[in-house]
This record gives structure tokens, sequence and C-alpha cells, in this order.
């Protein structure tokens, strides 16, 4: 039966730009740059390995790559082997780390698009050497000093290279570590890093020669330059965050989430806005909606906790944060209208949130 087209059809829903809509995220590749450069003076000639695992921590890949290997980054680090292999169909072609060590079925694409993959288990070893057609592979290994998630443990060390030498095509070309406290104990970084000394000594004695040597994470970069070895690897700097609230480095963020004001009232003393009144005026109060809300990625527990910018003024989330909409309280800024910005991350006239 054919259909009646006599009949009006239905529209089609047109989804509206992401341009029109007030509320979105803004990636500042300049600043991305800029971070960049700040990394490399704090190393002071050491190697750069971008680590831009999760989508470059939510700021896009393939757009933070191609900036980075044109800024002229040594190399990035992924978690995943898809992450690697994405990199080099975008055409990046500096060295790529895949940092989490256990790769699934994908070992003949690691080698097939020239990652390097971190490995610390007998079992990723013997993968990679039975793919390998007896050609060498490249391996970085990972050794646990104290954070206590992935790595060859220090007392089980000399049992995995002896396992090692049954698989002759398996290079050990890096040696690395993470530290767990460079943000908060030194003695704990002085620790681990002694535990890394023993374990360089001990591969040396195996009969391993890694060119590559690397433990800093970006608290490291600026806390801990004896952790510098080789290679830095930093994520969190690049992206316009130290490491810790304690360091104090040129760092510009590269993300703005935005949004505008909707409406600006003022509630009198004793009354409520928002689900659940949780939050009552104690006086005269100026609010502003604004239209963002937990199925934007806002968090609920930022009710009645939370702060945004507006005129680089801290304005304090009060109510309830609904899925769509928000209310803060702007009785601190000077004058508030319709349309005006609202930062909820990042940087608005030389403050930070």
């Amino acid at each position: 039966m054919q259909p009646d087209s006599s009949k009006p059809s239905r529209p089609r829903v047109q989804h509206a730009d992401a341009s029109l809509r007030a509320t979105r995220a803004e990636i500042l590749l300049d600043a991305i740059g800029e971070n960049l450069r700040v990394v490399q003076r704090a190393a002071a000639g050491r190697k750069i390995l971008a680590v831009v695992k999760a989508d470059a921590y939510g700021h896009g890949v393939v757009p933070v790559a191609r900036r980075l290997q044109a800024e002229g980054v040594d190399g990035f680090g992924v978690a995943l082997a898809e992450e690697g292999i994405e990199l080099r169909e975008a055409g990046i072609d500096r060295a790529i780390l895949v940092l989490n060590g256990i790769n699934g079925g994908a070992h003949r694409e690691i080698i097939a698009a020239g990652l390097t993959p971190v490995v610390y288990e007998i079992s990723e070893a013997r993968a990679f050497d039975l793919v390998s057609g007896s050609r060498p592979v490249d391996v970085h290994l990972k050794v646990d000093t104290g954070m206590g998630r992935l790595g060859v443990p220090l007392g089980g060390l000399s049992e995995f290279l002896r396992e090692l030498r049954r698989f002759p095509s398996i290079r050990i070309a890096g040696l690395m570590t993470h530290l767990s406290t460079a943000d908060a104990d030194p003695q704990y970084v002085a620790e681990q890093l002694a535990g890394f000394a023993e374990a360089r000594g001990l591969v040396r004695r195996f009969g391993h020669e890694p060119s590559v040597l690397h433990v800093a994470n970006s608290a490291a970069l600026f806390r801990h330059p004896e952790s510098h070895f080789d290679w830095v690897r930093t994520g969190l700097a690049l992206y316009g965050y130290p490491g810790s609230d304690t360091i104090d480095a040129p760092l510009r963020p590269a993300l703005r989430w935005r949004t505008e004001v909707l409406r600006v009232r003022t509630l009198q003393a004793g009354e409520s806005v928002g689900y659940g009144r949780s939050f009552r005026a104690p006086a005269e109060t100026r609010l502003a909606t604004i239209p963002v809300g937990y199925g934007d990625g806002l968090l609920r527990s930022a009710s009645n906790r939370g702060h945004v910018l507006i005129g680089a003024v801290r304005c304090p989330i009060v109510g309830n944060i609904a899925m769509d909409l928000t209310t803060v309280d702007v009785s601190g800024v000077s004058r508030v209208s319709i349309g005006d910005e609202v930062l909820l991350l990042g940087e608005q006239g030389g403050a930070v949130l």
C-alpha cells in the first residue's frame, strides 16, 4: 500500500545551531600554546610529553594535539590504544606513549600505528612478542614505587626481568614511575625517587639500558626539579592548572564554561527560590537566573555551595540546581542585566574560577 501523499507530512525537527545557545564551553588553543611555553621553561631543556588522555582532559584531543605539535611538543601520552590511533589518523607524527598498560587485543594495532606501549605485566610482554614477527618492540617499563596502582612492584622486579628474557623482541626503551604526592609530601617524593633509582640499577644489571627516564607530572615539574630526568609528563599544566593550589605558575585556563543571565529579580526577606525552598532570603536579595543546570553537567552538590563569576565578581549559587536552570545571588555586583556573561569555569576579567 502506497502512503497517502495528500496527508501533510510531520515537520522534521530542526536542531538549533550550538552557537545560538548561551551556555557553551570555549576552548582557548592560544592559552594551551602559552602554557606549553611555561612548561618548557620550567622543564629547562627536558623533553615534554603532553598527556592528552580522556579527549585531552575534555578539551578536544585532535585540535589540542595538532596545536601542541605545531608548538613543538616532543610527544604525547594517552591512556588507551584507540586514543593513540585516533591521533595517528589525525596526522600526529610525534612519539605516542600508551600509559595504561593493558591493551586487550590491540597489540598488532599498537605496533602498526607506531605507538609505544607501557608494560608492567609479563603477559603483555608475551603478547607483544607473539605479534612482533621477530622485530624489536620498544616498550617503557613502569615500576610502582609507591602510587600503588600500576607498575611492577620493586619486590617483584627481579622476577619480572628474569621472565622478560623469554621474549627477546621486547626492548626496554624507557623506564618510568608515577609520583603520588608531588603536590603535598616532599618526603614521600624522595622515597619514591630512591625506589626509582633502585629500579634503574636493577634494570641495568639485567642488561637493559633504557634511553628515556621519566617520573615528573605537572606538580613535580614545578616543585621537584630532581624528578625531571629525560621527559616530563604534563597534563593539568597544559590546560591551565599547575597541579596544586600552592604552586604559583603563570598558566591560563584553556577552557571557559560560560552562559548568560536569563532573568534578574529581587527576593524579599523570607522569600524562597527553587525546589525544596532550600534557600530563603535572609534580607532583600537580588538574584539572577541562568540557563544551565545538572543536565549540562553542573553538579547538584554545588547547590547553595558553588559560585560563578559575573563581572569578575564571585556570586554564590543559591537554591537547588535544577536540570537547566540555576539561581545565583548577585547582590554583590553593582549592575547586572539580562544577557550579561556568567562564567562557571575559567577566567573572566582577571578572576579565575
